[in-house]
C-alpha cells in the first residue's frame, strides 16, 4: 500500500507563489500528478509527471504558471505555483499511478492523498 502526504498549502495574495509537496511512502511510486477541487466543482487535473521526470503535462489553465517536478531519491513530487489567481483556490490533491507514463485523468491514478488547501485572496 502507498501513502501520500501533501503539504505546503495556505493563504496567499493574488500574484503570489506557493510550492506544494507530496511525499510517498510504502514503496516506489511511478507516475505522479496533482489535481484540485473547488467547492461545488468536480476534481480536475492540474499537472502530471512521468517516473523519470522527463515528461510532464499541464492543464491549459495553469500552463506557464505552474511547474511540476519530482525527486525520486526523496520519493517526493512538487508543484510550484506562481502568479496565483483567485480561481486557483481549491483543495489540491496529490496522486500516484502504477505506470511509467504521464497520466492526466482521475481514473488513471491508483493512490490519493488527503489534500492541502490553497486559498488565493484577491
Amino acid at each position: 500500500q502507498v501513502q501520500l502526504v501533501e503539504s505546503g498549502g495556505g493563504l496567499v495574495q493574488a500574484g503570489g507563489s506557493l510550492r506544494l509537496s507530496c511525499t510517498a511512502s510504502g514503496r516506489d511510486i511511478l507516475a505522479m500528478g496533482w489535481f484540485r477541487q473547488a467547492p461545488g466543482k468536480e476534481r480536475e487535473f492540474v499537472a502530471g509527471i512521468n517516473y523519470s521526470g522527463s515528461d510532464s503535462y499541464y492543464a491549459d489553465s495553469v500552463k506557464g504558471r505552474f511547474t511540476i517536478s519530482r525527486d525520486n531519491a526523496k520519493n517526493t513530487a512538487y508543484l510550484r505555483m506562481n502568479n496565483l489567481r483567485s480561481e486557483d483556490t481549491a483543495l489540491y490533491y496529490c496522486a500516484a499511478a502504477e505506470t511509467l507514463s504521464v497520466v492526466v485523468n482521475v481514473p488513471g491514478y491508483d493512490y490519493w492523498g488527503q489534500g492541502t488547501e490553497v486559498t488565493v485572496d484577491s
